[in-house]
């Protein structure tokens, strides 16, 4: 792992931090390939169960692409579909991690900081953050699975004003127009955030993963029409595990369980 993303872990919680924080905690190509395999590592830890994302300081999540490698990678279209394909792959590995992912927002978040945050499952940010898509400014474009996000999260109108104004929307905003989980004071933000990935992580693994399947699902699919047998069945499958019957037992005797994710 390079200094430029490290990853710490402790109380099966894994964070991951954006340490470029004379860049703004912009991303580089490198760093978005990296990111992309360091969630195939924690998809295969039994240890972790809550992964946070963060970045350097308090200043900055990220403020995106690093610009200073425009010239190298996405001069033109061909370079930039190859660049996009590495960041595409990163920022879908986490949504599609199959633990629960929280972003730890403190400053500026824009650009491609944006998609990675909106790609995690909880966005907590400090009231110092501000957020904003300025691809407009670029002569640029947000790309589609990218898009997809920011309007599921705050729906068409609030998405097309972040886009064509290419303005930096504030905290209180954010959080009014669904942005963001939760705000916070920023000298609360580290102390909150590990604390609720604490409390996460603390819950029954298998219900955390099948929250989230089910959550793509309502998400692709809002009517349910279409449901297969195997995801009709899913949300009974926790019936048959380890954890459910500890849940139980643990329950009925007034402890608190401890669930192995099994």
């Amino acid at each position: 792992m390079s200094q430029e993303l490290l990853r710490e872990v402790k109380g099966g919680v894994a964070t991951i931090t954006i340490n470029r924080p004379a860049q703004r905690n912009a991303v580089t190509y490198e760093m978005w390939q990296q990111l992309a395999a360091l969630m195939a590592k924690l998809k295969a830890s039994h240890e972790v169960r809550v992964v946070i994302l963060r970045g350097a300081g308090t200043q900055a999540f990220s403020a995106g692409a690093d610009i200073a490698e425009f010239e190298e990678t996405r001069r033109n279209s061909a370079l930039a579909i190859k660049y996009h394909a590495a960041v595409e792959e990163a920022l879908r590995d986490v949504a599609n991690l199959p633990k629960p992912t929280i972003a730890m927002v403190a400053g500026f978040c824009v650009g491609g900081g944006l998609e990675l945050a909106i790609s995690t499952d909880l966005r907590i940010a400090a009231d110092n953050s501000r957020f904003g898509m300025p691809t407009a400014k670029l002569g640029i474009v947000m790309p589609h699975w990218e898009m997809s996000r920011l309007v599921r999260l705050v729906g068409p109108g609030p998405a097309m004003d972040m886009v064509l104004t290419a303005r930096l929307v504030e905290a209180d905003e954010a959080l009014r127009i669904g942005l963001i989980s939760r705000l916070v004071p920023l000298a609360e933000i580290e102390r909150v955030t590990n604390q609720v990935a604490a409390e996460i992580a603390a819950y029954a693994p298998l219900s955390h993963r099948w929250h989230k399947e089910i959550m793509e699902t309502v998400l692709r699919m809002p009517d349910l029409g279409g449901l297969t047998a195997e995801e009709a069945k899913l949300p009974f499958a926790c019936f048959d595990t380890d954890d459910f019957q500890e849940g139980r037992r643990a329950f009925l005797e007034k402890r608190k369980p401890e669930f192995r994710g099994r």
